[in-house]
């Protein structure tokens, strides 16, 4: 087993995953194989490093992250625990169900630190170009890194991409913008609502990113928020000032014209227009080729991959599950590497993905969207010897979460859930979500007030 190296592009949530279930095998005194982690960022963390830096990074590189100021969980943190180190574990106390961004970066950190993983990373390195080399069976990877400006390649036996899905914008295009007079931007290059204080906004998109930021610039005072989409309608009951539009057809200085007939004038537009699955490093017959989606084509398990057996992908689905999710995929991607799964052959492997894609196919509400990738978690786990938990009452808290959004989009941060690890109970924010305009770990920690948090939106004094 030491002769076998693997090499995992990316520590985001999903490498780290992926670092920390080798761990779990060391500790038992087994033996693994050879591991390297290469990651573009200086940091660990993916998604869930800040920058303030929108475009390119330090080193010209396009920034990978799309973090912002003032994010808050969107989801109870009860559903992405992991199932080896808990909240209370971590912070020593009961918090609330939906922290905010710094909170949720120190819970992962929190887990990693336990661990030697730091030195199995090389930072500020980036993938260049990936061959496989059959006479050998394994990868030749091409690597830059970036601080030294210095080329170099390294050869895996098996290798992971653990890159994730949220980086590279889907930027279409909109008769007029081009002439827009105000600030146009990405969701991707979106760094906090501080900048739309008292203007009017047109969103388009009816994303998870559309709802969150729609309502963040509400929460910190822009005039007016319009939410675009191109389909169907988010549906949520908004509050007075933000309001549902169906898609824009083209723009006319600041004037956005709206299918419905109907056009209005705006000061900024943010594209929350989702991402592409982009692996530049990957040749064409190697290259996942996917939309957002809870179980893309091609990949066994959701993480093998049918191109190349030695090749795997760690949280490419949708998801409603995150940081468990990954977890199972990277024991399970662990028990692969060590020769615990034996995979069945091509053919039925493609007949067990086209199997889940027909089951996604056939769902069509978010209750049946969460079912679905409960029951893709459940199958990873009894390959594993991931820690149990209990899934049935995680999805039935996602589904509890989605009602809670239906009844008010402002508030349902404030509701408080049970941890299925530990049976902790979440404590109420010492100040309502709306009223909280500070995210910082210190800030959260604490109980002190700020003189009502500043001040909630005129809309809701």
């Amino acid at each position: 087993m030491s002769a076998l190296k693997v090499g995992i592009i990316g520590a985001g949530p999903s490498g780290l995953a992926m670092l920390r279930a080798f761990e779990s095998e060391q500790k038992k005194g087994n033996p693994v194989p050879e591991i390297k982690c290469y990651e573009k960022q200086d940091n660990w963390g993916g998604m869930w490093n800040y920058t303030w830096r929108t475009g390119v990074g330090q080193y010209g590189e396009p920034l990978h992250g799309s973090m912002y100021k003032y994010l808050w969980s969107n989801g109870p943190k009860e559903c992405l625990e992991f199932a080896d180190y808990t909240f209370s574990e971590h912070f020593d106390q009961a918090i609330s169900s939906y922290p905010p961004r710094e909170v949720l970066f120190d819970y992962i950190e929190g887990r990693i630190k336990q661990s030697n993983a730091r030195e199995y990373i090389q930072f500020n390195t980036v993938a260049r170009w990936v061959d496989y080399l059959p006479e050998s069976k394994q990868f030749r990877v091409v690597f830059d890194n970036l601080k030294k400006n210095e080329t170099f390649e390294e050869l895996f036996d098996y290798l992971v991409v653990a890159t994730g899905h949220f980086s590279t914008p889907n930027m279409p295009y909109f008769e007029g913008i081009d002439s827009f007079p105000g600030a146009v931007m990405h969701a991707h290059d979106f760094r906090g609502a501080d900048q739309f204080k008292d203007q009017k906004l047109l969103l388009i998109g009816s994303s998870y990113s559309a709802e969150d930021i729609g309502v963040q610039c509400y929460k910190h005072g822009s005039a007016g928020v319009t939410i675009s989409y191109r389909s169907n309608p988010i549906g949520m009951k908004w509050p007075e000032g933000m309001e549902e539009k169906p898609l824009v057809t083209h723009f006319e200085g600041n004037e956005a014209f709206f299918k419905d007939g109907t056009s209005e004038s705006y000061d900024a537009v943010i594209l929350c227009t989702g991402y592409q699955h982009k692996f530049p490093f990957l040749p064409d017959n190697l290259r996942l080729k996917t939309k957002n989606c809870l179980y893309p084509d091609g990949l066994y398990k959701g993480v093998v991959s049918q191109a190349n057996e030695q090749l795997l992908f760690l949280g490419m689905q949708d998801q409603y599950y995150t940081f468990n999710m990954f977890d199972t995929q990277a024991w399970f991607v662990r028990d692969y590497i060590l020769d615990r799964i034996q995979l069945p052959d091509h053919a039925e492997r493609a007949q067990d993905i086209a199997h889940w894609m027909a089951t996604e196919a056939a769902t069509t509400t978010g209750d049946e969207h969460i079912d679905f990738q409960t029951s893709y978690i459940r199958d990873l786990m009894r390959y594993t010897d991931y820690p149990p938990f209990n899934l049935d009452q995680v999805a039935t808290m996602f589904k509890s979460w989605l009602k809670d959004k239906e009844d008010n989009i402002l508030s349902y941060r404030d509701k408080v859930y049970t941890s299925v690890m530990d049976n902790t109970k979440a404590e109420k924010h010492h100040t309502s979500w709306m009223k909280e305009l500070d995210d910082s770990l210190e800030r959260y920690l604490g109980e002190e007030t700020l003189a009502d948090a500043q001040a909630p939106h005129p809309a809701n004094a």
